[in-house]
């Protein structure tokens, strides 16, 4: 295909600069399919830390105001493709190049999938991926909690204690997160250096929200938090080892989390799950009072 846009706009990588006016347009076109967005630019930093920005995103221009916006995330062998276009712009075919040009980078970069995503009563987008040859896959639930009191204390099970990360623990603690997800559909482990580099070695990361409970020396569970993502407190990872499932360790762990956020001034806690999700766990966010918030639509596509 042409690397040219439709004619009358321009075309340029995404720099962290962008992140402002980036976040605006994806806040936008969030509001104009489900009235609300929990994007933020500090998130837009966090995931374009995992991206080769200048050959695998791309912004498009009018006047030198963002547009539309496209970025390709490696996953494995799978290019996760994210594409936006701002609601006063479309039909003017920016989201249809935006996805070509995102499939044709992923065979440049000799990945055999691609995936889609979007919220799910977009319908625009449902069309777009389905003519370019996608089909929905699996949906995703962002599930939140608004708290306006202090939530009751966790429960633990007998002969757990629960202890916050320090480094000398990484690695067991990538080694849980890794054996608690290893059946979860579309899971794909990064190697231990490169997840130190993004997760722990984070700017903004803060080891006091991550959660390790142990019996005796053994590692049952972990959480992994976020503080001020997506607008909220966030919940990256919950995971209990299998040895150690049905013992109501989820729901403790989840619980102790919600009241260190809430010690901390967040009131609202956040996370996404698989609503496939093999181990029931929509219905144990659900217990703990969560609600979903939104669901989002993931479109696959094979590449030839």
């Amino acid at each position: 295909m042409s690397s040219s846009p439709p004619d009358g706009f321009t075309v340029r990588p995404v720099t962290p600069a962008d992140a402002p006016s980036v976040n605006a347009l994806v806040v936008a076109a969030d509001e104009a399919v489900q009235g609300w967005s929990d994007s933020t630019e500090a998130d837009l930093t966090e995931w374009w830390r995992e991206v080769e920005l200048g050959p695998d995103s791309w912004v498009i221009e009018d006047d030198a105001s963002p547009i539309a916006y496209g970025v390709l995330y490696p996953h494995g062998e799978i290019a996760d493709l994210d594409c936006y276009v701002h609601p006063d712009r479309k039909g003017r075919g920016l989201g249809t190049w935006l996805l070509a040009r995102g499939e044709e980078r992923a065979r440049e970069r000799g990945l055999p999938k691609a995936h889609a995503w979007a919220l799910a009563p977009d319908e625009d987008a449902r069309r777009l991926f389905e003519l370019r040859g996608f089909s929905e896959v699996r949906r995703y639930y962002r599930m939140l909690i608004d708290m306006d009191a202090a939530p009751a204390e966790a429960e633990w099970p007998e002969g757990f204690r629960v202890d916050t990360l320090s480094l000398e623990d990484a690695k067991a603690f990538y080694d849980a997160v890794n054996e608690a997800f290893a059946d979860e559909w579309n899971w794909v482990s990064q190697p231990f250096e490169r997840w130190l580099e993004l997760r722990v070695h984070a700017p903004d990361v803060d080891l006091s929200l991550w959660f390790i409970v142990r019996e005796g020396d053994e590692i049952a569970a972990v959480l992994r938090g976020d503080a001020h993502r997506f607008d909220s407190g966030w919940v990256g990872v919950i995971g209990v080892r299998k040895p150690w499932r049905k013992r109501g360790l989820g729901l403790a762990l989840l619980q102790h989390a919600f009241g260190e956020f809430y010690r901390r001034g967040e009131t609202r806690v956040a996370l996404g799950v698989d609503a496939e999700n093999s181990t029931g766990a929509t219905r144990l966010y659900e217990r703990a009072g969560m609600r979903v918030a939104s669901e989002a639509v993931t479109f696959e596509k094979e590449l030839s």
